[in-house]
């Protein structure tokens, strides 16, 4: 993966540099990226290889199911649910393994697709619902190079360009105060909503 810049998410430099080089450890840091702190979840992956030794998706699917859960809840933990997260990521590993030969940026380079297409192979993924996956396009175009054509309305409004919807806004730590409000704001108006 070539990336236009090195992603800058965590605030750790090798968690970061870890997924600006590795397709596979920057899905799984969008996966676990619920119910927790975006920067916790996307340093997530440097945690599983450093504690494993490997995050290629092929090693990751062949770890025991328990002992990945113990992996996940080594302090620091990798997630606050560490069972269910550790089964959600061992699932992404089996179907990156299966379905595109342990080669995850093949789902959005393979048969070079538009942005439709890589949105509804990301959307096929354990995991990946409509908003991670539209998220995860936007990252991919805002951040990492994708060309794919349409792949900024496929990603709905987390591909408009100057906002700060997502983490594929975050480029550095004044960025990412901009995502963190945007969420809140958009938090605090689903609850009024509510009442």
């Amino acid at each position: 993966m070539e990336p236009m810049t090195t992603l800058n998410i965590t605030g750790d430099a090798a968690a970061d540099q870890l997924l600006s080089e590795d397709a596979f450890a920057l899905l799984v840091g969008m996966l676990l990226d619920q119910q927790v702190a975006m920067e916790t979840a996307f340093a997530g992956p440097a945690k599983i290889r450093e504690r494993v030794g490997s995050i290629k998706p092929e090693t990751i699917a062949a770890v025991d199911p328990d002992h990945l859960v113990d992996v996940f809840k080594q302090p620091p933990a990798v997630h606050r649910y560490p069972g269910s997260m550790a089964g959600r990521v061992q699932a992404l590993a089996n179907a990156v393994r299966d379905d595109w030969g342990s080669d995850a940026e093949a789902i959005w380079t393979q048969g070079d697709p538009d942005g439709p297409e890589v949105l509804r192979r990301l959307k096929a993924l354990p995991g990946f619902g409509e908003q991670k996956a539209k998220i995860f396009l936007a990252l991919l175009g805002k951040q990492c190079g994708l060309q794919a054509s349409g792949w900024r309305e496929a990603a709905g409004h987390y591909g408009e360009e100057g906002s700060f919807a997502s983490v594929a806004d975050i480029r550095d730590p004044e960025s990412l105060q901009k995502v963190r409000a945007t969420k809140q704001a958009a938090k605090a108006a689903a609850k009024a909503a509510k009442a």
